[in-house]
């Protein structure tokens, strides 16, 4: 199995000074690797219909509507599942993740690993490499330890990628992004196709 992770929104709880109301985790799910290259090939094919370099970088906040919608009708045929969590940052009352980032982080990306309704099993993670290397090596440890992964294997392996190189946590962004666009009130539409698609496994309005 492989699962392709990033998020929307920040991690910040100062909404009054530009933090986002709301933060999403976005799990990409592919239970083939065959399929996991059908869907990269398949955006990369896109690049070239739209006429775009071959290094081009979907991101939902930098994509404009016309390749939105493109990308979207690209993927979704494909057989993957998306699992996601929502947060509204009102409903989060722990001063210890309202107050330092990281450990909000660290702990969402947990939640939605360990409430996967036995979904994912000995899978290899990919996230979109963020932060200092110091930062990652402690998400590893804590996810190691606070999901008891030596004896539920959850993962068998948790790498860091480039987004700019892989195309599948592209889609993991542009997933998120469309998730925190509906749950924010700003566009519904392409977590309609998603879930008119089939693709929508779980999304967790976590409180």
């Amino acid at each position: 199995m492989l699962v392709f992770i990033d998020d929307s929104g920040d991690p910040g709880f100062k909404t009054q000074h530009g933090s986002s109301p709301v933060f999403v985790i976005a799990l990409i799910l592919f239970d083939d690797t065959l399929e996991a290259e059908k869907t990269s090939l398949s955006i990369k094919e896109l690049r070239r219909k739209l006429r775009v370099s071959d290094y081009y970088e979907f991101k939902f906040n930098k994509t404009d509507k016309k390749f939105k919608n493109s990308f979207f009708e690209a993927v979704c045929p494909h057989k993957f599942k998306i699992r996601a969590i929502v947060v509204k940052k009102e409903d989060v009352y722990s001063l210890r993740l309202q107050n330092y980032k990281e450990n909000f982080y660290n702990y969402i990306i947990m939640q939605v690993l360990k409430h996967n309704g036995g979904t994912i099993k000995k899978a290899k993670l990919k996230f979109d490499k963020r932060g200092e290397k110091t930062l990652r090596d402690q998400l590893r440890v804590y996810l190691s330890l606070q999901l008891d992964n030596k004896h539920k294997k959850i993962f068998t392996d948790l790498k860091f990628v480039d987004s700019r190189q892989n195309t599948l946590i592209q889609l993991a962004d542009m997933v998120a992004g469309a998730i925190y666009a509906n749950y924010s009130g700003k566009d519904k539409k392409y977590l309609a196709l998603l879930q008119k698609a089939g693709r929508i496994e779980d999304i967790w309005p976590f409180k």
